[in-house]
């Protein structure tokens, strides 16, 4: 099969790739996702997230290694495996980050990738319910929505944030330069009563138009290469191994575990680490798989008393009544994203902004990344650094491409990211104790009164935390010689290719990395359109 463009992963990224690509009719695209349709009715159901994190055939069913930090556990490591790859499992938390991350980015070479330069293309993915203003659009693919539910006790939760002095900001997206503690009501890609994945907003329309061709539950090998320009790729289906030929482009939007994996299976990496797991060199690119970021979830959680929580409506002849105000308004709690309050707060003083993002549930969890429902009242607030130093990586084991890849974030390696883990517990602590929340309070769970000191705290995260889901960063952009693509997505030193996902990430964004992700994808569709007329500029 032949097309101008081949898109490898149906994910956030690779769904507005596919979209985009294909609005100008004369461009051809195949799309190829290793995973299925997004059938499953969980799929769609907001809350239903809580049962495809571990979902056996809509996840790659990862591990993290046993050495990522956390006492030898090999913490699953959830990602989609299904038309809108982890936009299809995720908690529907739409936040777009500090503006000081993107600016970050520009200062470290990547041209065009300011605060002030990616805003145009946050608007133009977005279809927000209210208002077109400065800060949200209306006319994009993407459904996003307020949190309509307040729960009295996120509220309550609300208002304890600013008794401790935290500003409450009424859009959570609308942050200036230099903000400091804050506490709002999260956003959510949703449309109606179903969740807006990057499969229902960007692919289905597109999927209608005749240049654009799918292929799925088909897992790609490698990329082809005529000597150091990419050509297509080799995947297999069904059993038998096919080809995609690119006429301009091969596009990888695996994703921060997926790309690294097939640059590796490809020939393009690190030559020390290709030649010990025994794949040919093609290309030597010493970053390829290294930088991996993500950040690092920590619970703290109470049992309340004389208020609802979510708890107590999630089973019975209660939860019944939720299923029945679903589907007959739109509201309750089937409709909540994994958190409906979050906060941004600094607890290192030399920290210029908010560094640890705490959100908020009317619920608590048994442990693990389940989320399972406890049975007695509580509340949770689950933390992580924003912007953590530990540096892991995402290595090949085998050229095998349906063996898993070594996956290891490297958890609080620097003594900054520990420190840091410990004031948020401590913070989240005084959190629950102000007046708002405390009059509810029956007791802290976990990690509960018996954990005081420094060395009990990281005790705690190391054996309980997990991942936040936030893999980033493993083929990052930048101009140096640990770079993988440059500022135009372009992988260096080779013709043809590109990666557009979140592995291009220079840094992981402070908070939630969904929509920074799609913001990436649209920029560079854009990036590949211009380079295509450019083309046909000079042909002409």
């Amino acid at each position: 099969m032949q097309a101008d463009y081949v898109i490898v992963g149906a994910g956030s990224a690779g769904c507005v790739l596919a979209n985009r690509l294909t609005e100008d009719p004369g461009t051809r695209v195949i799309l190829i996702e290793a995973g299925g349709r997004d059938w499953h009715p969980y799929i769609h159901i907001p809350a239903g997230y809580m049962k495809l994190l571990q979902h056996p055939t809509l996840t790659w069913g990862y591990k993290a290694d046993k050495d990522s930090g956390l006492n030898g556990r090999e913490i699953p490591y959830p990602r989609g495996r299904v038309l809108g790859g982890s936009s299809s499992i995720n908690g529907l938390i739409y936040i777009r980050s500090q503006p000081e991350d993107y600016d970050h980015w520009s200062q470290l070479g990547n041209r065009g990738w300011s605060s002030e330069e990616v805003m145009p293309f946050f608007r133009k993915a977005e279809r927000w319910e209210g208002p077109a203003d400065a800060v949200h659009a209306t006319d994009g693919p993407l459904f996003t929505s307020r949190t309509r539910d307040q729960p009295e006790l996120c509220q309550a939760a609300i208002q304890a944030g600013v008794e401790l002095g935290w500003e409450y900001r009424e859009d959570l997206n609308d942050l200036p330069h230099g903000l400091g503690d804050h506490i709002g009501w999260v956003q959510q890609t949703r449309g109606g009563r179903f969740r807006a994945s990057a499969a229902r907003t960007y692919l289905r329309p597109a999927l209608r138009r005749p240049n654009l061709m799918l292929v799925t539950n088909a897992l790609v090998h490698r990329v082809l290469f005529e000597g150091t320009r990419a050509v297509g790729v080799a995947f297999s289906r069904g059993g038998v191994t096919e080809e995609a030929r690119a006429g301009t482009e091969v596009i990888l939007s695996a994703g921060a575990i997926g790309t690294p994996h097939l640059l590796q299976l490809s020939g393009v990496g690190d030559p020390e680490h290709l030649g010990r797991v025994g794949i040919p060199v093609r290309h030597a690119l010493r970053g390829v798989g290294r930088n991996f970021q993500d950040h690092f979830l920590v619970r703290v959680q109470a049992e309340l008393t004389g208020i609802a929580t979510l708890n107590e409506r999630s089973r019975g002849l209660r939860l019944a009544g939720e299923v029945v105000k679903y589907f007959a308004t739109n509201r309750g709690i089937l409709t909540y994203a994994a958190s409906l309050v979050a906060a941004s707060v600094k607890v290192l003083p030399e920290s210029a902004t908010p560094d640890v993002q705490a959100l908020f549930a009317s619920a608590s969890y048994a442990p693990g990344p389940t989320r399972q429902l406890d049975t007695k009242p509580g509340m949770t607030s689950g933390i992580w650094q924003m912007r953590p130093e530990s540096r892991g990586s995402v290595l090949a084991r085998t050229p095998d491409p349906r063996d898993q890849p070594s996956i290891n974030p490297n958890y609080l390696s620097e003594e900054r990211d520990r420190r840091t883990i410990v004031a948020a517990m401590r913070r989240v602590r005084e959190w629950f104790n102000a007046p708002a929340l405390k009059r509810y309070l029956v007791a802290e769970t976990v990690p509960g009164p018996q954990v005081q000191t420094d060395d009990e705290f990281l005790a705690y995260a190391r054996q309980t935390g997990t991942t936040v889901f936030h893999a980033t960063c493993s083929c990052r952009m930048g101009p140096d010689a640990m770079a993988v693509v440059d500022d135009q997505l372009r992988v260096h030193g080779l013709q043809g290719l590109r990666v557009i996902d979140a592995s291009v990430m220079p840094t992981v964004t402070s908070t939630n990395t969904n929509a920074p992700t799609i913001m990436i994808a649209e920029k560079g569709a854009a990036m590949v359109k211009a380079t295509a007329q450019a083309a046909r500029a000079v042909a002409a």
